[in-house]
């Protein structure tokens, strides 16, 4: 017989005696029994809200320790308690085979008792987003630990006769294997102690590929725990047979010899492969826990050494204590993506008197206090937990709450986790690389030739004003192309020379109109400077001093807007703030505040608010964002339509709608904003509804209840239609904005209505959609419904379901809503002009030396260049603080969904592309689908069934096998005696 037939013979041998008793069955069913329990209400599914599955394996390691002591308790112990160990030395089969046919046998009933518990999987991936990078992890990894638990059993089954002591014995020794790398041993000890425990630990490792990262080491350890244990296992069987035979043989020597040299072999290249750090697979989605293409442009750039140094104690909060081995393996990729040109240390300061001394005075790292405690005491722990980036003589430091994010799981449980390492360390790579690159070198990281091209009227044609700073103009580009190292050109050229074919092209190309310095005014003049790179076109304003200086940095502040190491602005406008104190305290709102949005925008670029009020979009912003607009005037107005028509992006957060939200009240109101006519013009319109959709985030309420005729308060989750929860099929997963997101929650949006005919011309770029079965309404009633003893009444559809468009983004070029009129700038000089006028002699003087230093030239640009973006989102408060928080409180989690959208949206317009790419990797799990409390215990219910019905099916299945087998045999007797 083949030695494969033989050891597959044995396998289905005790297969078949395992499920030939009742007991097996009731096994697996405690099994399935345990783990549900232990996903729906230990560690509470529903209530966590994420759709991972890591419930189900974070007690997997414990359980399957039970599991495989159950299953190998039996296997040798029976053998020798029933005496049929000797007839199994006599079949012609080698103990090796022996050992194989079991450990297979065992490993089938594993497989078959996890195949069981895959429809929580697959139930969790129709309730949310579900990752299946880690769920494959996971099963990998459970397969694996079992495996070396199976050869732990066999091997302690074939040293003891009783199945009680093989149980007892398994369980130790798998115990002391878990714990060696567990969390409870390993804090007890520093750091280098504890990363050799966590490499002999088998729930360590186990850890490391539920994240979804499939290790060669890892896996490795694991088949040499098999290889060791099935090796001693061999070598128990042949001892067993060199008893049951008479003298002593020759090779015994031999077969220690080869099965220590086995042994040894097996656990030398565990120690030579802790060195291997690039063969791994990245399940994940996004590849989390890999080194971006992005991260290594940024390395590739590096001339100088740069250094990453983390400042970890040995002593910090239980909490972040599992985080800092994860950051340590992601700084390792670091050092392995950039070669010599990255240099990685880890230090406790707390034990090095010099190099704390050297982090609290030069980088000015402080340790944290931390609240430590246990059952016995509380104390108080500083704590260092900080990553310093250094290159040349630039630094930046990352502190615990750069890198952390903390999650609720319920009320006593923190989900405490790395919120995006690379994304905060590539982030501060970048900013130490380009400060250090640009120092007194404005073009060092221009990367693309940039030309300025002036559109300049001769000097008798000027006004006065602008005849020096024409003359100064040639002097200041000379200048500017002499310090470019060839990165710079320029050409001056005048519109009104030769046949005044310059004029109609530039009418034509970039909507130029002629200037003037007042509606009285005849005369008409050019003064436009165009700068372009073979990507955008910025243009550069006049300074408001009109001299050279002004002149200069205005060109310079342009040509940052080509460079990747300046720091990008942003012009935002908000409501303007009549907060009152007093207001607050009572929970009345008085305006939106934007508050969260600022501080996320300011952590990447300059953040300048603005009103506008003077027409003019400050010199030096590269976007402006207009968040929750009301009411702006033609100044306003034409500020932003000339910001869009230089070939600006213009990102809007508008509705027709506002609400008034108080701790007792809210109410929904017509909005004006200004912007109305100017979006119709480019063939945008907002409805005047608001969406509401089925799929949604709930709304946090307090509610009244009696109960045995005492009244106590509450806070529910309601169902509220006015939060749409947009994620998957309602998310443009082929733009770089939403793509890389879990779910937006947009909060009261209006419908976004598109003119084909006004867009034909335009890129049009649908974000963000509702799901199809939502529905629309104008009603102003939108407080949640709840009726006066706590009950929710259900909200009902109107009209037909339908997907409604609330994201949008336009690119291309735009026509001025200004075209063939007059600027309102101008229109205001007049006034000025007029009041000089009327004044007397004596405030004349005054008067035209204020007019002079408030001049304002100009005409309109009715056309933009194919770089203008409008980026639109319809609504006013899906942004404001006061919304976010209100998520914030339902998830037990920052909501920051909404911020990071913003955050793309501005990346993308700006071509920075880089951190975008690696911010949109997510690593928090993404929440579930929002459902009621009905919904969710059907779905728990329905697993309980699944796992019934796969038991009923496993035994179906064995006993037509086993009727099958017994018909055959049955026959061959009948055959033989014929």
């Amino acid at each position: 017989m083949l030695p494969e037939k033989s050891v597959l013979r044995m396998a289905g041998k005790e297969v078949s005696q395992f499920f030939s008793s009742p007991v097996a069955f009731v096994f697996l069913a405690a099994f399935l029994a345990v783990n549900l329990f232990i996903f729906f209400w230990v560690e509470a599914f529903f209530a966590r809200n994420i759709a991972d599955v890591r419930p189900l394996f974070e007690w997997m390691p414990l359980l399957l320790i039970f599991l495989v002591a159950a299953l190998t308790m039996r296997m040798w112990s029976d053998e020798k308690r029933m005496g049929t160990i000797e007839f199994l030395m006599t079949l012609p089969v080698t103990p090796l085979q022996l050992v194989l046919g079991k450990f297979i046998a065992c490993f089938i009933l594993l497989l078959i008792a996890l195949a069981l518990t895959l429809p929580i999987p697959f139930t969790v991936s129709y309730l949310g987003h579900l990752d299946w990078g880690p769920v494959i992890g996971a099963y990998v990894a459970t397969l694996c630990l079992g495996a070396a638990y199976l050869a732990i059993g066999l091997y302690v089954s074939a040293k003891n006769e009783s199945q009680i002591v093989s149980l007892i014995v398994t369980v130790l020794v798998c115990s002391l294997l878990y714990l060696l790398g567990s969390d409870t041993l390993v804090d007890l000890f520093g750091y280098s102690t504890g990363e050799v425990l966590k490499q002999l630990g088998t729930g360590s490792r186990f850890e490391s590929i539920t994240r979804g990262i499939i290790d060669v080491r890892d896996l490795y350890y694991y088949l040499s725990l098999v290889g060791v244990f099935l090796a001693l296992n061999v070598l128990a069987l042949e001892k067993q047979r060199w008893s049951s035979s008479h003298g002593a043989r020759s090779n015994h020597r031999a077969w220690y010899a080869v099965s220590g040299l086995m042994i040894a072999n097996l656990f030398a290249a565990n120690l030579w492969l802790s060195e291997v750090k690039t063969l791994r697979a990245d399940l994940t989605d996004g590849n989390l826990y890999s080194i971006n293409d992005a991260t290594r442009d940024y390395l590739n750039q590096l001339q100088e050494p740069l250094l990453i140094r983390g400042y970890f104690s040995a002593k910090t909060h239980p909490l972040l204590a599992p985080l800092v081995p994860q950051l340590r393996d992601l700084i390792k990729e670091y050092e392995v993506a950039g070669g010599d040109k990255v240099r990685v240390e880890f230090v406790d300061p707390q034990s090095n008197p010099e190099l704390e001394d050297e982090a609290n005075n030069k980088y000015s790292i402080r340790p944290v206090p931390f609240q430590v405690s246990d059952k016995y005491q509380a104390s108080l722990v500083n704590s260092y937990f900080n990553v310093l980036i250094s290159y040349g003589d630039q630094f930046e430091v990352l502190g615990f709450r750069d890198l952390i994010e903390v999650k609720d799981r319920n009320e006593s449980d923190l989900d405490v986790r790395l919120r995006n390492p690379e994304y905060d360390i590539t982030k501060a790579i970048k900013k130490v690389l380009y400060a250090y690159q640009s120092q007194g070198d404005l073009f060092a990281t221009i990367n693309t030739p940039v030309k300025l091209n002036g559109y300049v009227s001769s000097t008798q044609q000027l006004p006065k004003e602008l005849q020096t700073l024409a003359q100064e103009l040639n002097d200041v580009l000379a200048e500017i192309k002499q310090e470019s190292s060839g990165k710079f050109s320029y050409e001056l050229q005048d519109p009104n020379a030769g046949d005044g074919s310059l004029a109609q092209k530039i009418q034509q190309d970039f909507g130029m109109q002629p200037m003037a310095t007042s509606l009285l005014s005849n005369d008409r003049f050019y003064f436009y400077l165009l700068m372009n790179d073979s990507k955008q076109y910025v243009q550069i304003a006049l300074p408001d001093s009109l001299d050279k200086d002004g002149l200069k940095r205005n060109i310079e502040s342009g040509l940052k807007r080509f460079s990747a190491g300046f720091t990008k602005t942003l012009a935002l406008v908000v409501p303007e703030s009549d907060a009152n104190p007093y207001m607050q305290q009572l929970g009345q709102q008085t305006s939106p505040s934007f508050k969260t949005l600022r501080d996320k925008l300011m952590e990447t670029m300059t953040v300048k608010t603005v009103d506008l009020k003077d027409g003019l979009v400050p010199e030096d912003a590269d976007i402006l964002m207009l968040a929750a607009p009301e009411s702006l005037s033609d100044k306003q107005l034409f500020a932003v339509d000339q910001f869009l028509m230089k070939g600006g992006t213009v990102l809007l957060s508008t509705s027709p709608y506002q609400t008034r939200m108080t701790s007792n009240s809210l109410t929904a109101g017509k909005h004006t904003s200004g912007l109305e006519t100017w979006l119709q013009n480019y063939g945008i319109n907002l409805a005047q509804s608001m969406v509401l959709d089925p799929q949604n985030a709930s709304f946090p309420i307090p509610v009244t209840r009696n109960v045995g005729g005492m009244s106590f308060r509450e806070i529910r989750l309601l169902d509220y239609p006015y939060f749409a929860d947009i994620r998957d099929t309602g998310m443009n997963q082929d733009s770089a904005i939403t793509s890389g997101l879990p779910n937006v929650t947009m909060s009261w949006a209006s419908p976004i209505e598109l003119d084909k005919e006004k867009t034909k011309s335009l890129q049009i770029t649908e974000l963000l959609h509702s799901s199809p079965q939502s529905w629309v309404s104008d009603k102003l009633d939108v407080t949640p419904r709840v009726s006066s003893d706590g009950r929710v009444s259900p909200w009902t559809s109107e009209g037909e379901p339908d997907s409604y468009l609330v994201g949008v983004a336009l690119e291309g070029r735009f026509e001025s809503s200004f075209k063939g009129k007059e600027s309102p700038l101008l229109s205001k000089a007049d006034d000025a002009q007029k009041a000089d006028q009327t004044s007397t002699d004596g405030n004349k003087a005054g008067q035209k030396e204020d007019k002079a230093e408030k001049t304002h030239f100009g005409g309109v640009i009715d056309k933009s260049p194919e770089s203008a973006r409008i980026i639109l989102f319809s609504s006013n408060e899906f942004l404001n603080d006061q919304t976010i928080s209100l998520i914030s409180s339902t998830e037990r989690a920052p909501y920051l969904n909404s911020i990071q959208l913003v955050q793309n949206a501005v990346d993308w317009s700006l071509e920075d592309r880089s951190l975008l790419q690696i911010r949109s990797r997510s690593h928090f799990a993404n929440t579930l689908y929002p459902m009621s409390a009905e919904r969710q215990q059907f779905w728990e219910y329905l697993n309980y069934g699944l796992a019934i019905a796969g038991l009923a099916l496993l035994y179906a299945l064995f006993r037509l096998w086993f009727n099958r087998r017994q018909s055959y045999y049955a026959g061959m007797l009948e055959l033989g005696r014929a």
